[in-house]
């Protein structure tokens, strides 16, 4: 049966040629050939999709769309709800197990082999990639076929999977969704023993806890997630990612049908869903799992820690990642009483706001351990706090501007943790940040598990000339980074145009690029066949996205690009972020603190000549709001389609005038944000120190 043809509105077109809607409006004007209409209605007509791509390869009017947005494009056809990205899943697997020149040569096949190589394919995968047998495709999902193998080849296998989870989660419209960060992933994975080989996540989502024990060298993976979706992106990324690895990923609600009964494992990495209230209170409230007590309606997050137990071996570890009010709701005092008299609950981390969703609470770790036959219960439970609220007055290096500084983070936690696994009962205190408190202490009238409580320093134990040279050197920095701020604010004056506002003359970053008047160099795609890479790269940093948003150096690590090229970053490019949303920084210019640092996920590199564009106007006409909303496409995740942004055609002086006012624009935003920072320690350091009793208040204050 022949493809019925994938039709196209104008919108669309904008997107795959990289111009506005009204360049696709002047060609359907202008041009005698341009396709006819193939459905749809006059306001809002369709286009035969094969028809207008010819029409603008005859024109070399190349598309300007990555292969993963031409992706996107295809899915999009198929309407909310077809079920087309759920069926590709599999084939993503498949695909990946191809070499490129394969992949071509499927590109060349009839609709009818195409069809029905994908039907075997997935065939094969069945057992493999939950709901793999049940697939099968249509003649309607050959567009679909072209455009996944088209994103393999050029993008690779992650870059297809990613486009494929984020059109099934809009259609399933599930809340919760939300990856674990890397950083967070990798330190959850390491606080497990070394050479835990079998681990569960019962609630695995996208993969990522799974994914970290694998780099850790687990070599069994299993792993349950209600939303099949999930499941599905979880297998596939395993599978690529941990290909010598036993992976085993099962669909189903994990609490009320358990895919693995009988499973014990060494350790259970787990991010549960939080607030749950139907997560199955009356039909398992019998169930032989609740050995600490029966989980109240409201406390779901005891429910998933005592699943988790139950699956490990005696003398085995999970952790898991639990919202800051487990630690302390009155419903689930007894479970928490039972947790620590036993012994199973061994220590409760606090992390820094914003370490991972929901961003606004602090989240606490908890570690445990199944009980051996016959074990008597612990005697204390360690208490780690790192979550940056510093009683004691002491400068925190955790966190940084645009996220937690994950390599400090860790290496805290777990020099407080190895230290107390191997000697808990002469583990050394830390004032502010670790203590091992005895059973006794915790179990009484509200078992308040909350590790900033635990471990806050008595007045005795703060140091009085501490706290007041840290609040002496937050104030003179604070001092300085005024003066900054008040020179950078003096840049002017601004002066209005003379008459109505100016307009000028646009060209797309795609006909600049054509031109030769710069060069667009896309950060290469997350994939797992360049986790070598990742290490043969040395020491250098690497530019993330975050970076660019916050107008910071290089905070990354290569460990945390894992592809197999990264461009190498040189003063004077470009840098423009590939998602939009927030309020940070969209495009700035690469300074010597950037220089031959490697490009990060998400950020699209233009190199201008010099000699015909000024970075710095190039910059800021780029980072407009307008602009870059113009150019943006996706409902969940908005991406920047580089090739779509305009800039003025300005002579080359008037553009450094322009470049010398962005560049101080944007001297002024990182001045502003830095002096509220320091403003915000300073005030905050001076509390503690005049509440904590360790320091004085001036002779005379400068109120009065």
């Amino acid at each position: 049966m022949p493809q019925p043809p994938a039709q196209v509105t104008a919108a669309e077109i904008s997107r795959i040629a990289g111009v506005t809607r009204a360049t696709v409006s002047n060609w359907r004007r202008r041009h005698d050939d341009f396709p006819a209409p193939a459905g749809g209605t006059d306001s809002s007509p369709l286009y035969d999709l094969e028809a207008v791509r010819g029409w603008l390869e005859a024109r070399g009017q190349s598309s300007a769309a990555t292969p993963s947005e031409e992706l996107r494009t295809v899915l999009r056809l198929h309407g909310s709800g077809s079920g087309a990205a759920a069926r590709l899943f599999p084939l993503v697997l498949a695909a990946s197990r191809r070499s490129a020149d394969e992949l071509t040569a499927l590109d060349t096949l009839p609709d009818s082999e195409v069809l029905a190589r994908a039907d075997k394919a997935a065939a094969e995968l069945a057992g493999s990639v939950p709901g793999a047998e049940a697939v099968h495709f249509r003649p309607d999902d050959v567009a679909a076929l072209r455009a996944l193998t088209r994103c393999v080849r050029s993008e690779g296998a992650q870059s297809a999977l990613n486009v494929l989870a984020e059109r099934e989660l809009d259609d399933t419209a599930s809340s919760g969704t939300y990856q674990t960060p890397l950083g967070l992933a990798d330190l959850m994975a390491r606080l497990l023993p070394d050479g835990t080989t079998r681990i569960l996540d019962p609630a695995c989502g996208s993969g990522s806890l799974l994914a970290a024990a694998a780099r850790r060298g687990a070599t069994e993976l299993y792993g349950q997630d209600s939303l099949p979706v999930q499941a599905q992106r979880s297998a596939v990324r395993l599978l690529l990612s941990a290909p010598d690895a036993q992976v085993t990923v099962r669909a189903g609600d994990t609490l009320r049908a358990d895919a693995f009964p009988e499973l014990r494992v060494g350790g259970v990495l787990c991010n549960p869903p939080y607030g749950d209230r139907d997560w199955g209170h009356e039909e398992l409230a019998y169930d032989q799992r609740w050995a600490y007590g029966v989980p109240p309606r409201i406390e779901s997050e005891l429910a998933w820690t005592q699943h988790a137990l139950a699956h490990l071996e005696p003398g085995g570890y999970a952790v898991l990642l639990l919202p800051p009010a487990t630690a302390t709701r009155a419903s689930g005092r007894r479970i928490r009483v039972e947790l620590v008299r036993s012994g199973a609950l061994r220590a409760v981390v606090g992390l820094p706001v914003g370490a991972s969703a929901p961003l606004h609470i602090g989240l606490h770790l908890w570690l445990l351990q199944r009980p051996e036959p016959g074990a008597t219960g612990g005697a204390s439970v360690l208490f780690v706090d790192v979550s940056g609220d510093q009683r004691d007055g002491t400068a925190s290096t955790r966190t940084r501007r645009g996220g937690v500084d994950w390599d400090v983070l860790s290496d805290e936690v777990l020099a407080h943790w190895s230290a107390y696994r191997e000697a808990a009962e002469s583990f050394t205190d830390t004032p502010g940040a670790a203590r091992a408190v005895p059973t006794i202490d915790l179990v009484d009238d509200l078992v308040d598990l909350t590790p900033a409580r635990q471990v806050r320093a008595a007045p005795g134990d703060i140091d009085p000339a501490e706290v007041a040279g840290h609040a002496e050197e937050r104030r003179a920095l604070l001092v300085s980074s005024l003066a900054t701020l008040e020179s950078a604010a003096g840049f002017g004056p601004w002066e209005a145009v003379s008459e109505s506002s100016r307009a000028w003359r646009t060209a797309t970053v795609s006909d600049l690029a054509r031109g030769g008047a710069l060069s667009l160099l896309r950060a290469a795609v997350p994939g797992s066949r360049g986790e070598a890479s990742a290490v043969e790269s040395g020491e250098r940093p690497v530019l993330t996205a975050s970076d660019i948003s916050n107008g910071t150096g290089p905070s990354g690590t290569p460990g945390d690009l894992r592809t197999d090229a990264a461009h190498t970053v040189a003063v004077g490019d470009v840098l423009v972020r590939g998602v939009a949303g927030g309020n940070g920084i969209m495009a700035r210019v690469a300074t010597e603190a950037d220089a031959e640092a490697l490009l990060g996920h998400h950020i699209h590199l233009l190199r201008p000549d010099p000699a015909r564009l000024d970075a710095w106007f190039l910059a800021g006409f780029l980072g407009a709001e307008g602009n870059i909303a113009g150019a943006s496409t996706g409902s969940t995740i908005l991406h920047v389609s580089p090739g779509r942004l305009r800039v003025p055609l300005l002579p080359l002086e008037e553009q450094r005038r322009y470049g010398a006012a962005f560049r101080h624009t944007h001297e002024l935003r990182i001045a502003a944000r830095r002096t509220a920072e320091l403003a915000e320690e300073t005030a905050q350091a001076l509390l503690t120190g005049l509440t904590a009793g360790a320091l004085l208040p001036p002779p005379e204050s400068p109120l009065a």
